[in-house]
Parts: structure tokens; C-alpha cells; sequence
């Protein structure tokens, strides 16, 4: 296998890629649809790729293999309807280019959560990243608050 395919970083950069293809693609198809609907149609998409990739690659487990640790996925499930319902609801709501910055104070917390509760150390370049991200989330501003919207709208 080509080495650069074992690199965090080319995955880490595929996976923005397609996040910011996903809230291009969710605010055109969730225009004239209930946005529960919507991530209800999107769940099932990803539930057929998805379950189609360890059947393909030969890397099906079955259930029985798996440690109960792992069944904290579960939650990790839970976790991700619950960002997708509220995503949805929000491009429904706002432009994508104002919802997807905003959404991506994720990546503050998760740098916050990951030292706290996992007792992960942030490397310089990890802080300043956050640090960034985290200094341009705080330009924007909550509506009903004074100041602009992330995405210039008043």
C-alpha cells in the first residue's frame, strides 16, 4: 500500500474536504424537505455505504468479537444524530456559509474535551490551531447579541 495512505494528515484533509461537500450538498437537498427528513435520508445513505465497506474489504466482525468497550460507540452514535438532527435544523434555518463555522467550535471542544477527560496533551501547533479557531469563532456573534453573524448577515 502506497505510504501516504497511512497518513493521518491525507485522511484528516479528505475528511474537511467531504465535511465541507456535506454542507454544500445538505443545504441544496434540504430546500424544500423537513430536516429531520433529511437527516433521515442521509442516515440511510450512510448506513448502506457504510455496512457495504467491511462486506467488500473482508473486515466483517461478528458481533460477538467485539469487547463491551466498544459498544460505547453506542453513544458515540448518539452523540452523532444529535449534531446531525441540529445541523440540518440549522442549514435549514441559515446560510451554509454561517452554519458550518459555527459548527466547527466542535473542533475547540474536542481539543478541550480530549484534555480533560482523556488526558491528551496539545503539542504547540495543536494550541495554536485551536487557538485560531477558537479566536475566530469569537468574531462571530449570537443572534439577538450585538454585532455580526458569522457570514455577514445582521
Amino acid at each position: 500500500m502506497n505510504p501516504i495512505l497511512n497518513t493521518w494528515q491525507l485522511w484528516a484533509l479528505l475528511s474537511a474536504s467531504f465535511a465541507a461537500l456535506t454542507a454544500i450538498f445538505a443545504k441544496i437537498g434540504v430546500e424544500n424537505v423537513n430536516s429531520d427528513f433529511a437527516t433521515f435520508i442521509r442516515t440511510i445513505v450512510i448506513f448502506l455505504v457504510l455496512g457495504a465497506i467491511p462486506f467488500a474489504t473482508s473486515q466483517w466482525q461478528p458481533f460477538g468479537s467485539v469487547s463491551r468497550r466498544t459498544y460505547l460507540l453506542a453513544l458515540s452514535g448518539l452523540a452523532t444524530g444529535g449534531s446531525w438532527i441540529c445541523y440540518f435544523r440549522a442549514l435549514k434555518l441559515g446560510n451554509a456559509s454561517s452554519v458550518a463555522p459555527v459548527d466547527k467550535l466542535s473542533v475547540v471542544l474536542v481539543a478541550v474535551f480530549g484534555v480533560v477527560f482523556l488526558s491528551e496533551k496539545l503539542s504547540l501547533p495543536n494550541r495554536l490551531g485551536v487557538g485560531l479557531i477558537r479566536r475566530r469563532r469569537h468574531a462571530c456573534r449570537v443572534p439577538g447579541m450585538t454585532g455580526q453573524l458569522c457570514g455577514g448577515q445582521a
